[in-house]
């Protein structure tokens, strides 16, 4: 497919998603989003590919949050659709069962850092900003802000950014959770990659089971999240990737996963 504001790229299994708006940092738009929508539809069937990388055009921006312009003329109605439409958005990428990547390559604010929640790891470079500064235009975080930033950093720490509207750094974001790691600008998408070839030489059936296990697993309690980790071990236990793994550790060589 082609996309007017994307950049969709796939080598060694692994797909690179461009947000590629550089004049307006790579702001989000309807369009942009109803896009970001379809290419991860389009990512999670395709067999070529087993993990993404999520990022920004340019240096300035990784997402530098939504079209302001669409959001001064909003009706309440449209407001609550743009809403959803981001939310439909980015759940597609948090459920896409293969393991994505944001690579934060600089300002995320708003939508830009509720796409970035979405994304199953997060690495940012020394210059990157991070926060959700909704609250300062009167409205509020509405793709998923107010729900994932509680469940990666905890409610008060969330409440804070959220509340104050306030902009953190990279080093900020990584002493509170909110990233996994920090690094020079020049390393931010080889060392992701480097990330997303580790989780390629693993089991992929395993993989989308025990990352589907712990995201399902924050909206369960603790038996009801235990009984479904029991389920999905019971079904990796039944195929071909778990007979290999098992006995390639015990031949001492590197395992040959084929997805079944």
């Amino acid at each position: 497919m082609t996309y007017e504001n994307l950049i969709v790229e796939v080598k060694d299994r692994i797909a690179r998603v461009t947000v590629n708006r550089p004049k307006l940092l790579n702001a989000l738009n309807e369009k942009t989003v109803r896009e970001i929508h379809a290419a991860f539809s389009a990512l999670r069937h395709d067999p070529a590919v087993g993990a993404v990388i999520l990022t920004g055009s340019g240096e300035k921006a990784f997402i530098a949050g939504a079209d302001i312009n669409e959001l001064a003329v909003m009706t309440p109605l449209q407001g609550e659709a743009s809403s959803r439409l981001g939310q439909a958005a980015l759940s597609e990428i948090e459920s896409l069962g293969k393991p994505v990547i944001a690579a934060i390559n600089g300002f995320a604010l708003g939508g830009g850092c509720e796409l970035a929640l979405a994304c199953h790891m997060r690495f940012a470079a020394e210059g990157a900003k991070m926060g959700l500064p909704e609250v300062g235009l009167g409205i509020i975080p509405g793709y998923g802000g107010t729900q994932r930033l509680p469940r990666l950093v905890g409610l008060g720490r969330a409440l804070e950014l959220i509340a104050t509207a306030r902009m953190i750094d990279a080093q900020e974001a990584f002493r509170i959770g909110l990233v996994n790691g920090v690094m020079p600008a020049a390393e931010l998408l080889p060392h992701c990659e480097k990330v997303a070839g580790e989780v390629l030489a693993r089991g992929p059936i395993a993989v989308r089971f025990a990352m589907d296990a712990a995201i399902r697993g924050l909206e369960m309690d603790l038996a009801h999240g235990l009984e479904m980790e029991s389920a999905y071990f019971g079904l990796v236990s039944a195929t071909a990737d778990m007979r290999e793994g098992l006995k390639a550790f015990l031949e001492k060589r590197k395992a040959t996963f084929t997805g079944v």
